[in-house]
């Protein structure tokens, strides 16, 4: 009876990961849910899990359901760090270089990728104005703005834009699935990109503790019968100490290297 008396209340009932349970207007969000525990929490959480699946903070929560926050500097975190940074990079990527298609970016192993179709090759002589593009990017703190579009329209506006690429991804993806577009900023200006989500609610949270690493050759989708993408790696991290250790660990290893190889062949 409780239970129904909530729903015709309007209300749902969120359960936090301690067991506590508290009652909220039907289309809260994490951020208000955050909001309403704590300014200081509200200032470093960057996602929010419903039900184990995780999502934007900007979501409505519409039913009765268990969640947690997930904050900045937690593992969840750091991934989305990665995540956002991919997208932040392939917006600095199309900025300086209009020509370019974007294609598949995903966080990876200490870091992410993005891979493009471009006529002319990327060297690692790019990779300083691109950084200072995506710097730019992060202290303009737009917000990720997550867009739901009709399959036709989505497919309209990539291949309209020469996004070849991204139609095709949209063209294949299960006929029951929402097409979902992330603006990075609001209005007209905002630089958008298909993403299935989620994202931290600005590119101020991604942080500058990045930087851009390689540039090598990749097959569309891994096919060696498709076009060949130019694919750029970069590491992200929650701050400059974790970044500057990271690269600090890979010099140690390529010296380790280089000695025993010179041992191996008597230098």
């Amino acid at each position: 009876m409780e239970a129904l008396d909530t729903k015709q209340n309007n209300m749902v009932q969120i359960t936090l990961p301690d067991g506590a349970v508290r009652e909220y207007a039907c289309g809260i969000t994490g951020m208000g849910i955050a909001e309403s525990i704590s300014k200081s929490l509200a200032k470093v959480v960057v996602a929010i899990t419903i039900d184990g699946e995780i999502s934007d903070l900007s979501l409505p929560i519409e039913a009765d359901s268990s969640i947690a926050l997930i904050k900045r500097e937690s593992d969840e975190g750091l991934e989305m760090i990665r995540h956002d940074a991919a997208h932040i990079m392939a917006e600095a990527v199309q900025t300086l270089f209009p020509a370019t298609q974007v294609t598949i970016g995903p966080s990876i192993e200490n870091g992410f990728y993005y891979d493009f179709a471009r006529d002319e090759p990327f060297s690692s002589s790019d990779f300083e104005k691109i950084e200072k593009q995506m710097r730019k990017i992060v202290e303009r703190n737009s917000k990720f703005v997550r867009e739901v579009w009709p399959r036709d329209k989505a497919i309209e506006f990539f291949r309209g834009k020469g996004e070849l690429y991204k139609a095709e991804l949209i063209e294949d993806l299960p006929a029951d699935e929402d097409i979902k577009i992330y603006r990075q900023g609001e209005g007209e200006e905002g630089w958008l990109d298909l993403c299935r989500g989620p994202h931290m609610p600005t590119t101020k949270h991604v942080g500058t503790a990045f930087k851009l690493m390689k540039v090598a050759g990749a097959y569309w989708r891994g096919d060696s019968n498709n076009a060949m993408l130019q694919r750029i790696y970069g590491t992200a991290w929650r701050n400059q100490k974790e970044l500057d250790a990271y690269l600090t660990q890979l010099e140690e290893a390529e010296a380790r290297d280089h000695r025993k190889l010179g041992k191996e062949m008597e230098l």
